[in-house]
């Protein structure tokens, strides 16, 4: 593999991405770019190729932290640092991986030796290597919360910490934060967009000539990297010179009082939480002004600094796409500028919104595949029957309003990453016990250390106040946290569930399930069964955006094959049990227990049912059935699940005594409260 960078200048289109890692560039203090875009888009590879053009920096010699010889930091685990002459070498450009653990962000203690020689070997981390450069997390949505907020923090402060047991170690960590997601995989929760200075949105060009010249330059790259380079060396150095430049002007560039009251006065108007929105668009505006080489901030620096700093902001709920109104913020971009017009006519135009628009739009799921069911079945006269083929297609009802759900959670103690659903052994958490090491120490706990060494003191010869420890006296605690789980929806779409206009409800309540999935850091997937089969309507994924979509695109009608969707269920956690063992799950089955196509319809449901049953699933069965008259099939499938059963009307957490109702295999089934 080569190691010449592709060009910075060589990427076609993308001028927002371009705009946004240029600005941090000329000023970090910005608070980095979170680029939201599908795959396949370049977004790594401009990433990579802006940390070729950071100017060079000076480090105290043999530091680990990259200590500037100028100001070197006074708290520098390898200091204290001389008058010593620098020297010079690039930016780092720092990845980090998707399963980094905390001590690899951080850096680690060696306790062992911290208690029993009395020496602090400290281990820097990835944060120490990034200081002063780049760091670039890749998919920085599938990071565990506790992972994100750490590097956030450590970001907003510029400076990281290390606490073990009463050993302390800090250093600074300044860098330049860019994280990359894709949105079909999973969202960051608002708390943690809005900790990003800016954001953009990217796709992948439909102009067949823009894209051609993208395919013919990554071609020419790949045959002659060394060539390519060269092709596009003097726009790199320009560049590079302009970033310098923009840099040394930053200082000289004044916010005026009308651009700061523009910029306070578009956050009031979007109504975004908290002042961070306003401090970052004040920081972005002034490093568009020193990059344009003015020295004053202007209404459209103000107006691009909006369209880069707010729109992840205006999140509300999980199911909310990223976005800004252009026509608000012209509006309120006019009613505070200077001189403003006299009277309620309009005044004189202004230049225009600049073509570059707010972002592309939120990428949103395909239908899944209605495929045709046969015929309604005998008894439920109020959905027209739906014909096979053709051009007929299945009624489609809306999801009525989401609400608050029980919390319904898989029994016993799990391994998962962490979450807020069930019970785990997790790395935060209250301590429950102790136990010997598994691998490094990290976490001790003192109290089962001393314990463990002190009947050996007087045979391990201690002749003064401090204890003799072995290897072996060390105990790490155990910590109980909550894991996140994958929750598998298996969602009844036949006739019968259409009927009486149930569906409108029955998607209402799996919508607020999601959103339950969503504040839990579950893992979602949906299955759907009508007509002759079922189908993987949504694989698992961390997107309950694209589960919501898929939802409510979701049609009806037709048989309801029953024994179908819980077969599809039990191989569909087959494979997800091989790809991520650790991670339990809890089947949610939406339906009314109907099953037809045939007089072993039901025979073959309970079949199914007991197939997941062996396997110890945990599972709830949303009864959807209404009417004045009522079968009970819902509760004896649940009793055949040995799960629980829960109205749609017990579903709500408003007036629920008990919220938590967790369901045991070994213990008999039972309706919900």
């Amino acid at each position: 593999m080569t190691d010449v960078r592709y060009p910075f200048t060589a990427i076609v289109g993308m001028a927002d991405l371009r705009l946004g890692l240029l600005l941090n560039a000329v000023s970090p203090a910005v608070g980095g770019v979170l680029v939201r875009g599908e795959k396949g888009t370049a977004k790594s590879t401009m990433v990579r190729a802006l940390a070729g053009l950071l100017p060079s920096i000076d480090t105290v010699p043999g530091c680990r932290f990259a200590c500037d010889p100028s100001s070197p930091d006074q708290q520098c685990p390898d200091g204290p640092h001389g008058a010593v002459p620098g020297q010079e070498r690039p930016a780092h450009l720092v990845e980090l991986p998707v399963g980094v653990s905390e001590d690899r962000i951080v850096g680690s203690l060696d306790l062992e030796r911290a208690l029993a020689e009395g020496v602090k070997a400290y281990e820097p981390g990835l944060l120490a290597k990034a200081h002063r450069g780049v760091l670039y997390i890749d998919e920085v949505n599938l990071l565990q919360d506790h992972v994100v907020d750490l590097l956030l923090d450590a970001a907003a402060m510029g400076r990281s910490y290390v606490e073990r047991e009463g050993v302390s170690v800090r250093h600074a960590a300044r860098f330049l934060l860019v994280g990359t997601m894709n949105p079909e995989e999973g969202e960051l929760r608002p708390q943690l967009l809005d900790r990003f200075g800016l954001t953009v949105e990217i796709a992948a060009t439909r102009e067949p000539d823009e894209r051609a010249e993208v395919v013919r330059r990554r071609l020419a790259y790949d045959a002659d990297p060394d060539g390519f380079a060269a092709r596009f060396a003097a726009e790199e150095r320009e560049l590079a010179e302009r970033i310098t430049a923009a840099r040394e002007l930053l200082p000289q560039v004044v916010l005026t009082d009308v651009a700061l009251r523009q910029i306070t006065a578009v956050c009031a108007a979007f109504e975004v939480d908290g002042l961070r929105a306003d401090i970052v668009m004040a920081r972005t505006a002034v490093a568009l002004a020193a990059w344009e080489g003015r020295t004053e901030v202007n209404e459209q620096d103000v107006r691009k600094a909006a369209q880069l700093a707010l729109p992840h902001r205006r999140r509300r709920n999980p199911f909310d796409a990223p976005g800004l109104d252009e026509e608000q913020l012209d509006r309120t971009l006019d009613e505070h500028s200077e001189g403003p017009s006299e009277g309620p006519s309009e005044g004189p135009e202004d230049d225009g919104p600049d073509g570059d628009g707010g972002g592309a739009p939120e990428p949103q799921g395909d239908a899944p595949d209605g495929s045709t069911a046969a015929e309604e079945p005998a008894g439920e006269p109020e959905v027209p029957a739906q014909a096979q083929g053709g051009g007929s297609k299945a009624p489609v009802a809306s999801a009525g309003e989401p609400y608050r759900t029980r919390l319904f959670k898989v029994p016993g103690t799990g391994k998962g990453a962490q979450g807020r659903r069930s019970p785990a052994e997790t790395d935060g958490g209250h301590t429950i016990r102790a136990r010997r090491p598994q691998g490094h120490l990290s976490r001790l706990h003192l109290t089962a250390t001393l314990r463990a060494a002190a009947p050996h003191q007087a045979a391990r010869g201690r002749d003064s106040r401090a204890l003799v420890l072995r290897k072996d006296d060390f105990r790490e605690q155990v910590r109980q946290g909550r894991e996140s789980n994958l929750v598998l929806f298996v969602v009844d779409a036949s006739g019968s569930m259409a009927a009486r206009q149930r569906m409108t409800a029955v998607k209402g309540a799996v919508l607020s399930l999601l959103m339950d999935a969503y504040q839990r850091r579950d893992k979602i997937g949906m299955i759907t069964f009508r007509g002759s089969g079922a189908e993987l309507a949504l694989p698992p994924t961390s997107s309950v955006e694209v589960g919501a979509a898929r939802l409510e695109q979701l049609p009806t009608g037709g048989r309801t094959p029953l024994a179908a969707g819980l077969l599809r269920a039990h191989e569909t956690l087959r494979v997800e049990r091989m790809r991520d063992p650790h991670r339990r799950p809890l089947l949610v089955v939406v339906t009314d227990g109907r099953a037809t196509g045939g007089r072993d319809a039901l025979p073959q449901a309970a079949r199914a049912a007991g197939l997941l049953a062996a396997q110890g699933v945990a599972s709830v069965v949303l009864d959807c059935e209404s009417g004045h008259v009522r079968l009970g099939l819902a509760h004896t499938l649940a009793a055949q699940l040995n799960a629980s059963a829960v109205t749609l009307d017990d579903l709500r957490a408003e007036g629920v005594a008990a919220l938590v109702h967790a369901h045991r295999p070994s213990s008999p089934m039972r309706k919900a409260a």
